[in-house]
Protein backbone atom coordinates (compact mmCIF):
# COMPACT_ATOMS: atom_id res chain seq x y z
CA UNK A 1 0.00 0.00 0.00
CA UNK A 2 1.25 3.43 -0.79
CA UNK A 3 1.87 5.85 2.06
CA UNK A 4 1.23 9.43 1.04
CA UNK A 5 2.21 12.03 3.64
CA UNK A 6 4.02 9.37 5.67
CA UNK A 7 5.64 10.96 8.74
CA UNK A 8 9.00 9.24 8.18
CA UNK A 9 11.46 8.26 5.52
CA UNK A 10 13.03 5.08 6.91
CA UNK A 11 16.46 3.95 5.76
CA UNK A 12 17.63 0.37 6.38
CA UNK A 13 21.32 -0.43 5.91
CA UNK A 14 23.41 -3.56 6.50
CA UNK A 15 25.37 -6.46 4.98
CA UNK A 16 24.38 -9.90 6.25
CA UNK A 17 26.43 -13.03 5.43
CA UNK A 18 24.08 -15.91 4.62
CA UNK A 19 24.59 -19.68 4.70
CA UNK A 20 25.71 -21.21 1.41
CA UNK A 21 22.61 -23.42 1.21
CA UNK A 22 20.17 -20.47 1.34
CA UNK A 23 18.15 -19.91 -1.83
CA UNK A 24 16.24 -16.93 -3.25
CA UNK A 25 12.82 -18.14 -2.12
CA UNK A 26 14.04 -18.32 1.49
CA UNK A 27 15.45 -14.80 1.25
CA UNK A 28 12.22 -13.51 -0.25
CA UNK A 29 10.20 -15.04 2.58
CA UNK A 30 12.53 -13.71 5.29
CA UNK A 31 12.34 -10.20 3.85
CA UNK A 32 8.59 -10.27 3.21
CA UNK A 33 7.88 -7.90 6.14
CA UNK A 34 9.93 -5.23 4.33
CA UNK A 35 8.74 -5.56 0.74
CA UNK A 36 5.14 -6.19 1.79
CA UNK A 37 5.25 -3.03 3.91
CA UNK A 38 6.33 -1.12 0.81
CA UNK A 39 3.22 -2.40 -0.99
CA UNK A 40 5.09 -4.79 -3.27
CA UNK A 41 3.96 -8.26 -4.32
CA UNK A 42 7.41 -9.84 -4.32
CA UNK A 43 10.99 -9.13 -3.33
CA UNK A 44 11.88 -8.35 -6.94
CA UNK A 45 9.06 -5.81 -7.02
CA UNK A 46 9.97 -4.23 -3.69
CA UNK A 47 13.78 -4.38 -3.75
CA UNK A 48 14.21 -0.91 -5.24
CA UNK A 49 14.73 1.96 -2.80
CA UNK A 50 12.72 5.18 -2.78
CA UNK A 51 15.95 6.83 -3.95
CA UNK A 52 17.42 5.76 -7.29
CA UNK A 53 20.99 6.34 -6.12
CA UNK A 54 20.60 3.68 -3.41
CA UNK A 55 21.17 0.05 -4.46
CA UNK A 56 18.12 -1.17 -2.54
CA UNK A 57 17.97 -4.83 -1.50
CA UNK A 58 20.44 -7.08 -3.31
CA UNK A 59 21.81 -10.59 -2.88
CA UNK A 60 25.46 -11.04 -3.84
CA UNK A 61 25.48 -14.69 -4.91
CA UNK A 62 29.27 -14.84 -5.25
CA UNK A 63 29.92 -13.64 -1.70
CA UNK A 64 26.59 -14.98 -0.40
CA UNK A 65 25.85 -11.68 1.32
CA UNK A 66 22.50 -9.95 1.60
CA UNK A 67 23.11 -6.23 1.01
CA UNK A 68 20.50 -3.72 2.15
CA UNK A 69 20.64 0.01 1.42
CA UNK A 70 16.94 0.74 1.11
CA UNK A 71 14.56 3.56 1.98
CA UNK A 72 10.79 3.38 2.39
CA UNK A 73 8.11 5.85 3.49
CA UNK A 74 6.38 4.76 6.68
CA UNK A 75 5.27 5.24 10.25
CA UNK A 76 6.16 3.87 13.69
CA UNK A 77 4.47 0.59 12.77
CA UNK A 78 7.49 -0.20 10.60
CA UNK A 79 9.21 -1.32 13.79
CA UNK A 80 6.95 -4.41 13.82
CA UNK A 81 8.07 -5.24 10.27
CA UNK A 82 11.68 -4.93 11.41
CA UNK A 83 11.11 -7.36 14.30
CA UNK A 84 9.56 -9.92 11.96
CA UNK A 85 12.31 -9.46 9.39
CA UNK A 86 15.04 -10.01 11.97
CA UNK A 87 13.45 -13.27 13.11
CA UNK A 88 13.36 -14.50 9.50
CA UNK A 89 16.92 -13.44 8.71
CA UNK A 90 18.24 -15.11 11.90
CA UNK A 91 17.28 -18.45 10.35
CA UNK A 92 19.40 -17.75 7.25
CA UNK A 93 22.43 -15.93 8.67
CA UNK A 94 25.88 -17.52 8.65
CA UNK A 95 27.38 -14.93 10.99
CA UNK A 96 26.24 -12.12 13.22
CA UNK A 97 25.58 -8.78 11.53
CA UNK A 98 24.38 -5.30 12.40
CA UNK A 99 21.51 -3.51 10.68
CA UNK A 100 21.23 0.28 10.97
CA UNK A 101 17.77 1.82 10.76
CA UNK A 102 17.21 5.58 10.61
CA UNK A 103 13.83 7.30 10.87
CA UNK A 104 13.89 10.75 9.22
CA UNK A 105 11.07 13.11 10.23
CA UNK A 106 9.56 14.32 6.95
CA UNK A 107 7.50 17.04 8.66
CA UNK A 108 10.41 18.69 10.44
CA UNK A 109 12.01 21.73 8.82
CA UNK A 110 15.02 22.97 10.74
CA UNK A 111 15.18 26.30 8.89
CA UNK A 112 11.52 27.25 8.58
CA UNK A 113 9.88 25.28 11.40
CA UNK A 114 8.95 26.31 14.92
CA UNK A 115 12.21 26.76 16.89
CA UNK A 116 10.54 25.09 19.87
CA UNK A 117 9.60 22.01 17.86
CA UNK A 118 11.91 19.01 18.02
CA UNK A 119 12.60 16.57 15.23
CA UNK A 120 11.26 13.04 15.64
CA UNK A 121 14.33 11.55 13.94
CA UNK A 122 15.37 8.24 15.48
CA UNK A 123 18.14 5.69 15.00
CA UNK A 124 18.12 1.96 15.78
CA UNK A 125 20.88 -0.61 15.67
CA UNK A 126 19.52 -4.12 15.20
CA UNK A 127 21.50 -7.36 15.33
CA UNK A 128 20.87 -10.67 13.59
CA UNK A 129 22.71 -13.98 13.66
CA UNK A 130 22.34 -17.75 13.77
CA UNK A 131 22.63 -17.86 17.59
CA UNK A 132 23.17 -15.58 20.60
CA UNK A 133 26.95 -16.12 20.50
CA UNK A 134 27.14 -14.77 16.94
CA UNK A 135 24.94 -11.79 17.80
CA UNK A 136 26.95 -10.95 20.93
CA UNK A 137 30.15 -11.22 18.90
CA UNK A 138 29.15 -8.47 16.48
CA UNK A 139 27.83 -6.36 19.36
CA UNK A 140 31.17 -6.78 21.13
CA UNK A 141 33.20 -5.90 18.02
CA UNK A 142 31.21 -2.72 17.38
CA UNK A 143 31.48 -1.61 21.00
CA UNK A 144 35.25 -2.20 21.06
CA UNK A 145 35.61 -0.22 17.84
CA UNK A 146 33.58 2.70 19.23
CA UNK A 147 35.36 2.76 22.59
CA UNK A 148 38.85 2.48 21.06
CA UNK A 149 38.13 5.23 18.52
CA UNK A 150 36.93 7.50 21.33
CA UNK A 151 39.78 6.78 23.74
CA UNK A 152 42.54 6.99 21.11
CA UNK A 153 42.00 10.74 21.21
CA UNK A 154 43.65 10.65 24.62
CA UNK A 155 45.62 7.37 24.82
CA UNK A 156 47.82 5.22 22.60
CA UNK A 157 46.15 2.09 21.24
CA UNK A 158 48.65 -0.10 23.10
CA UNK A 159 47.41 1.34 26.40
CA UNK A 160 43.82 0.19 25.85
CA UNK A 161 44.24 -3.58 26.27
CA UNK A 162 42.78 -3.46 29.77
CA UNK A 163 39.70 -1.59 28.53
CA UNK A 164 39.10 -4.18 25.81
CA UNK A 165 39.56 -6.97 28.36
CA UNK A 166 36.88 -5.41 30.59
CA UNK A 167 34.48 -5.20 27.64
CA UNK A 168 35.15 -8.87 26.90
CA UNK A 169 34.42 -9.73 30.53
CA UNK A 170 31.07 -7.91 30.40
CA UNK A 171 30.01 -9.84 27.31
CA UNK A 172 31.34 -13.11 28.75
CA UNK A 173 29.26 -12.60 31.89
CA UNK A 174 26.19 -11.78 29.81
CA UNK A 175 26.68 -14.86 27.64
CA UNK A 176 27.07 -17.12 30.68
CA UNK A 177 23.92 -15.64 32.24
CA UNK A 178 22.00 -16.27 29.01
CA UNK A 179 23.14 -19.89 28.76
CA UNK A 180 22.31 -20.49 32.43
CA UNK A 181 18.83 -18.99 32.00
CA UNK A 182 18.16 -21.27 29.03
CA UNK A 183 19.19 -24.29 31.08
CA UNK A 184 16.56 -23.56 33.73
CA UNK A 185 13.52 -25.77 33.33
CA UNK A 186 15.21 -28.38 31.16
CA UNK A 187 14.76 -31.97 32.33
CA UNK A 188 17.87 -33.67 33.79
CA UNK A 189 19.98 -35.54 31.28
CA UNK A 190 18.89 -39.12 30.90
CA UNK A 191 15.48 -38.49 32.41
CA UNK A 192 12.42 -36.31 32.23
CA UNK A 193 10.08 -35.97 29.29
CA UNK A 194 12.69 -36.29 26.57
CA UNK A 195 11.57 -33.02 24.96
CA UNK A 196 13.81 -30.89 22.77
CA UNK A 197 14.20 -28.17 25.39
CA UNK A 198 13.09 -25.41 22.98
CA UNK A 199 14.68 -22.10 22.18
CA UNK A 200 17.75 -21.17 20.19
CA UNK A 201 20.92 -20.80 22.17
CA UNK A 202 24.64 -20.64 21.61
CA UNK A 203 25.16 -24.35 22.01
CA UNK A 204 27.73 -23.63 24.67
CA UNK A 205 29.91 -21.70 22.21
CA UNK A 206 31.38 -18.60 23.76
CA UNK A 207 31.99 -15.67 21.37
CA UNK A 208 35.63 -15.42 20.36
CA UNK A 209 37.82 -12.94 22.25
CA UNK A 210 35.75 -13.59 25.38
CA UNK A 211 37.84 -15.56 27.85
Amino acid sequence: MSRYNAPFEIHVHGDIPLRTDVNFSQIQEALKPLWAYAGAKSLADGAASSYEEEPGIRFDQKEHVLQICWTVAGDEDFRHALDEMCMGVNELAEQGAAIEVTFYDTDYDEEEGDPNEESRDDFLMLFVGPNPAAIMQVQRDLLVEDVVNLMERHFEGAELGGVVAEIDKLFSDRFDALVNSLEIGKPPRGGGSGGAGGGTHGGGRRPRHLH
